[in-house]
Order: C-alpha cells, then sequence, then structure tokens
C-alpha cells in the first residue's frame, strides 16, 4: 500500500511540464483525518479542524492573522495542494516561514511583534485578483512579487471562484515559482527574502476579518511536498 501511495504521489507530482531532476520520494502533509504534523503559531484565534478530508480553517471574530504551522522546516522544494476559499476571505500559504523569536526583534532593531508568524506567502483569493503572487508576510517588504505594485492588470481570473483549485510551487534558493490549475503566475528571484529566510515551516493563513464579519471559511487537502 505505502509503495502504491509512493507512485500516485510522483505521478502526480511529475504530470506537470516542470519536472524535477532527482528522484526524491514526495511526502504527504496531511493524512485527511487528523492534523499531525501541524501546530497553530502563538499569535491568532482562527479554528482549524478536519472537516470533509480538508484542513479547514474558519474566521473568529476579532482575531489577527492565524497559521497552522507544518512541524517540520523545508528548504528548497516542490509544493502541491488543493484550496478553497470563500469569496470574502483573503488567505495564503507561507513558505520557509517561522514565528518571530528575541533574536529576530533584536536583529531587526527592536522592531516586531514576539510570536508573529513572518515569511514569504503564496496569495489565494477569489478572481480577479493576485492569487499566486508571493508576499512578504511580516517581513517588511511588502509584496515581494513586482507585479502587484507595478502592473495593474497583473490581476487575473486563474482561481474559479467557490471550486477547488490547485496550486503548485517550486522554491530553489532563492527562486521561488507558483502556478495556479496548470499556468504560470510567479517567477520570482528575491535574495533579501532568501537571506532572512532560507528554510522555514509551511503555513495556511486564515486572514483577520473587520470585527462583526463572517464567519469565512478556506480549506486545503491535498498536500504534498518534495524535498530537493
Amino acid at each position: 500500500m505505502l509503495r502504491l501511495s509512493t507512485l500516485l504521489c510522483t505521478v502526480f507530482l511529475c504530470s506537470v511540464p516542470f519536472v524535477l531532476a532527482n528522484d526524491d520520494v514526495c511526502v504527504s502533509l496531511f493524512d485527511g483525518m487528523t492534523l499531525n504534523g501541524w501546530k497553530r503559531a502563538a499569535l491568532g484565534k482562527a479554528l482549524y479542524e478536519v472537516v470533509d478530508g480538508a484542513i479547514q480553517g474558519t474566521t473568529v471574530d476579532g482575531s489577527p492573522n492565524t497559521f497552522l504551522a507544518s512541524d517540520r522546516e523545508y528548504a528548497d522544494f516542490e509544493l502541491e495542494f488543493e484550496v478553497r476559499v470563500d469569496d470574502e476571505l483573503n488567505s495564503g500559504v507561507q513558505v520557509r516561514s517561522r514565528e518571530r523569536t528575541v533574536a529576530d526583534i533584536k536583529q531587526s532593531g527592536g522592531k516586531g511583534e514576539l510570536g508573529r508568524f513572518h515569511g514569504p506567502q503564496v496569495e489565494i483569493e477569489k478572481s480577479p485578483g493576485q492569487s499566486g503572487f508571493i508576499y512578504g508576510e511580516a517581513t517588511g517588504y511588502g509584496w515581494l512579487s513586482p507585479e502587484p505594485r507595478q502592473e495593474p492588470e497583473s490581476k487575473h481570473r486563474l482561481i474559479k471562484n467557490g471550486e477547488w483549485n490547485h496550486y503548485r510551487v517550486v522554491a530553489i534558493g532563492p527562486r521561488i515559482q507558483t502556478w495556479i490549475n496548470g499556468h504560470q503566475v510567479a517567477d520570482l528571484t528575491h535574495e533579501g527574502i532568501h537571506r532572512t529566510h532560507p528554510t522555514g515551516k509551511i503555513g495556511l493563513q486564515v486572514h483577520a476579518i473587520p470585527r462583526g464579519t463572517g464567519p469565512y471559511r478556506v480549506a486545503w487537502k491535498n498536500i504534498r511536498i518534495k524535498q530537493r
């Protein structure tokens, strides 16, 4: 059974145009039944639970951005997942991210909130939008991808609103590439963010919402990673 699962996962990852040069085995980060291998970051109160074979995140009134983080850290990898998000909710998947430590705050000259999850984030939002571009969550950079800052036409309709959407993220050194439903969105090389975040956790974001709104939901399934 294990060999069959490995074979199916390898076929899935290699069915898209980009093919890794090695034969590393991909690993499922979600067993479809429990949150084993994940832990909510220190800040935020959003609810994470398993619903119908997916990790579902639900907003909580007044909560800041909340993140469910992988137990393990990853440096160079190929990540795939499916996601469905309510139209009213902004979300994202963090890569190479971590909670802010005392050392991080000292290094930044006393800036930042202890425990704040920070690092590169792959955007998730309804169409038309800027899903798939890369944001520097709590890093001070704002958008890491230049397109959202410089090109109004970077908004696209690759996300099928209200449906499951397939994401693919390839991070090799300072280069991060993303695809949504088979279409490439970002091809970013950013030496600065790679120096500060060369490795880190995968994080599933439930974004803060205005008080008195919601609840809104985002869900992820088929989360797989292949390390380089």
